[in-house]
């Protein structure tokens, strides 16, 4: 059964191979269009610490919130990825939320961003969330169905200053 665990060193094979899948549809998992998959595998510890860098307790750099990064995996089988703010700074207001999720190509069009949303719902009600802000591109209409098979309400559809498309911000309420 899949499940969100934190990022681990039990996972680089198949997360490896999730980047080099996105790299190759071009689409996805955040940065894998900058990462060095060379880089990531002679130093995947530090690779991991990286995405520690917003977790509580951290200091933080101008104009970033704290946040988790957690992984959807089923068994040894990295699926996909979650971010969860815990606030919410001007920006993330207006794009991006409290919830981000990527799927790897291979395992989409499969109910994992459904089931990925909903498990990140889940921690946000562990953090103390009472509702949370998800946002897509209006184009998406994938991403727009998963976030309103999770109760997500449409707040906005229009431009963002600084985004090519229309987005679409919808609230969750926990």
């Amino acid at each position: 059964m899949p499940e969100l665990v934190l990022p681990s060193q039990r996972y680089q094979e198949s997360f490896l191979a999730a980047v080099r899948e996105a790299q190759a549809d071009g689409s996805g998992l955040g940065d894998t269009l900058t990462w060095d998959v060379a880089a990531l595998e002679a130093d995947f510890p530090a690779f991991l610490e990286s995405l520690r860098r917003f977790e509580p307790g951290r200091e933080l750099p101008e104009g970033y919130v704290h946040s988790e990064a957690l992984w959807l995996v089923d068994g040894e089988e990295y699926l996909g990825r979650v971010s969860i703010r815990h606030t919410l700074n001007e920006r993330l207001r207006e794009f991006g939320g409290h919830i981000g999720y990527e799927v790897r190509p291979s395992a989409r069009r499969r109910g994992y961003a459904t089931l990925a949303l909903r498990l990140a719902l889940k921690r946000a009600r562990e953090l103390g969330l009472e509702r949370v802000l998800v946002t897509c591109d209006a184009d998406n209409l994938g991403s727009r169905r998963v976030i309103e098979a999770n109760g997500g309400v449409l707040e906005y559809e229009g431009r963002v200053p600084g985004h090519p498309v229309p987005l679409r911000r919808s609230w969750i309420t926990l």
